[in-house]
């Protein structure tokens, strides 16, 4: 039980970031932001790695991390989904970082750890198989191919890029194409990244390289979970301040029973959410044999939280709530996005059948 609390060094990383987000990155900064060709908030970015430290959590403090675990980034990631902060944390501190721990890659970690620079995982987000992608060719040293859609492709430094083989590379990002794509989620933008005969150099191959990719995409789904917890939570936390301030026929939103209970089913989600959330972060920040099941588990359940929490925010705010100037809708399209990132719940509650046995 003991592991799904919160250390006190976890909670007071989650204070210096929840204050850090609510200087830099309110609702009206964000909704101003994805108005401009700039979504990403580069100097936020800046600022968490360099104040909180939160871009080299996991990494060794000899390699100029934090010598902390993926722990500590689940609530970094749960806070930047209640504010749904428009920056390249969760393709560069999760995605990228897990590939290059599980790889022994050093070199690329330690520029990532003060970010310094930024990176990314090279697999379209959507990205569910037990096939290792193949998109990429190595050819006489060089990379080429196309990966669509790509988090955080459009700030990245540096990709590490799965080819055929099985192998893993990491390329500079001045020897790839970007191309931007329109996507759900305007705080979350996606890019089609195109390598014609780039420079790569690998980092592992083989059944090194399917462990190093495998490690990096469970990783990504379990703390995925924690970022959609996070969304859920604001979207709860937001919508019963609204009712208890708006009337109707002279009573509180908030007292109507029927809304009531629509809230506390709201709450009991969410609860449970938590929970699980927080397994599979331990899970894999201690390499637990459950990490698999963990983490299948996370996206099953905690994946749809999100979606139904911030579809119920949407409604309850009444007519404000549909219009683009609330930031309702941020929450319903990052929820909505992420449920579809890195397998659907279907995806995973197949596969969790799968792990623990059940028939199909």
């Amino acid at each position: 039980m003991s592991q799904l609390l919160y250390s006190e060094e976890e909670s007071d990383l989650r204070a210096s970031v929840r204050a850090l987000l609510t200087d830099r990155s309110g609702p009206d900064v964000v909704l101003g932001r994805i108005e401009t060709d700039q979504p990403y908030d580069m100097a936020l970015w800046k600022a968490l790695a360099e104040q909180t430290g939160c871009a080299g959590l996991p990494i060794a403090e000899a390699q100029g991390g934090a010598g902390a675990s993926f722990r500590e980034t689940a609530v970094v990631l749960e806070e930047l989904g209640r504010s749904v902060a428009p920056t390249p944390f969760f393709g560069s501190a999760v995605l990228a970082t897990a590939a290059l721990l599980a790889a022994g890659e050093t070199e690329l970690l330690s520029e990532l750890a003060g970010g310094a620079v930024s990176a990314t995982l090279a697999v379209p987000f959507s990205f569910f198989g037990n096939d290792f992608p193949s998109a990429v060719r190595a050819e006489g040293g060089t990379l080429s191919g196309t990966v669509t859609t790509v988090v955080d492709a459009l700030t990245a430094d540096y990709f590490v890029v799965p080819a055929e083989g099985p192998a893993l590379f990491v390329v500079a990002a001045a020897d790839v194409t970007r191309s931007p794509i329109v996507t759900l989620d305007p705080t979350r933008p996606l890019a089609d990244v195109t390598l014609e005969k780039a420079h790569g150099r690998q980092i592992a191959a083989g059944d090194d390289a399917v462990g190093a990719l495998t490690a990096a995409l469970r990783t990504g789904a379990a703390l995925l979970a924690s970022e959609q917890l996070g969304v859920a939570e604001r979207a709860l936390e937001t919508t019963i301040e609204y009712l208890k301030t708006r009337y109707q026929f002279g009573r509180p939103l908030g007292s109507f029973q029927a809304l009531k209970h629509r809230l506390a089913d709201a709450w009991v989600s969410v609860t449970q959410a938590r929970a699980v959330a927080r397994y599979a972060a331990t899970c894999v920040a201690t390499d637990d044999p459950d990490a698999d099941i963990a983490a299948a588990l996370a996206q099953a359940q905690v994946s749809q939280v999100a979606v139904t929490v911030a579809e119920e925010a949407v409604q309850l705010h009444g007519g404000i709530g549909f219009t683009w100037e609330h930031p309702a809708h941020l929450y319903l399209k990052r929820a909505k996005s992420t449920s579809l990132a890195l397998g659907t719940a279907a995806n995973h509650r197949a596969r969790l059948a799968t792990l623990v046995d059940l028939p199909l």
